[in-house]
């Protein structure tokens, strides 16, 4: 699949599919809780309604592996060809109204990550990777949808006094400081969604370990933007993450920046 063929028409779906869950979130929403215990609202529909008619437009011939289409039982078989699509990545964060919240589309092939967006519509910013182009960018995005200017994003060099450590806001646990014991950080920023992983990306973190479940549809964009800024996001055993596993299930990963990270499966809970 050309990436430039998909990439401007997908990412304008992602700024309508973030408009729509701007509109619900100013609105006023109903939390539902799903059979996993995890929230969806309105908008988590809305948002994937409209992510997957332009996908159908513009790659109908791929599968596509989407999260509430999962969660109603509608799962394409894949042959490690397939679209990964979270409408809103951190609705914990959506309901509680923080703002760290992301609209996500992936493109893995043969079980890697090629392409990626990721667009946070509370903070006006998306981020794009190209992985076989070695290409990503970030630029703001107003209320209007309008694409402000774009720059290109890389991790950034080891810092010598210290690493910056992105925090889930939600999942920290003891297993996740006993890893970052290794380390000598400095600072430890928190963040909610996927955008852990474009912070690290974007050269403003170094690392951010998740010693916790999630799903591939949770993380597949940002992987392929953090490794075409030149970083890796590694499964507990330290090898890149694959795609297109037993239920598309994570139990943990490591996403760095100009690190080569320990593996986390030692400090991982049994």
């Amino acid at each position: 699949m050309p990436i430039s063929r998909i990439a401007a028409p997908l990412v304008a779906a992602a700024i309508e599919a973030g408009q729509a869950i701007m509109t619900i979130y100013d609105a006023g929403f109903s939390v539902e809780i799903k059979s996993d215990n995890s929230p969806v609202t309105q908008a988590d529909a809305a948002g994937e309604k409209i992510i997957l008619a332009a996908l159908a437009q513009v790659a109908g011939d791929i599968p596509v592996i989407a999260e509430e289409e999962v969660a109603a039982g509608r799962i394409p078989r894949t042959d490690g060809t397939f679209f990964l699509v979270d409408p809103l990545d951190g609705t914990r964060e959506f309901v509680q109204r923080r703002g760290d919240f992301t609209v996500n589309i992936a493109l893995v092939e043969d079980r890697q990550p090629v392409f990626g967006i990721v667009y946070a519509p509370a903070k006006g910013r998306i981020f794009v990777g190209d992985v076989r182009g070695n290409a990503a960018w970030s630029a703001p995005v107003s209320r209007e949808g309008a694409i402000g200017r774009r720059a290109p994003i890389h991790v950034r060099d080891r810092p010598r006094d210290g690493l910056s450590v992105v925090a889930s806001q939600s999942h920290n646990t003891p297993e996740t400081d006993a890893y970052l014991d290794q380390f000598d950080v400095a600072e430890r920023l928190s963040f909610g969604s996927s955008l852990k992983i474009c912070v690290v990306a974007a050269g403003e973190a170094d690392l951010y370990p998740r010693l916790a479940p999630t799903c591939e549809w949770d993380i597949g964009a940002g992987d392929a933007i953090l490794r075409a800024a030149g970083g890796k996001l590694l499964a507990p055993d330290g090898a890149p993450m694959r795609y297109g596993k037993d239920r598309f299930f994570n139990p943990g990963f490591v996403a760095a920046g100009d690190i080569d990270p320990p593996p986390i499966a030692p400090f991982m809970a049994a």
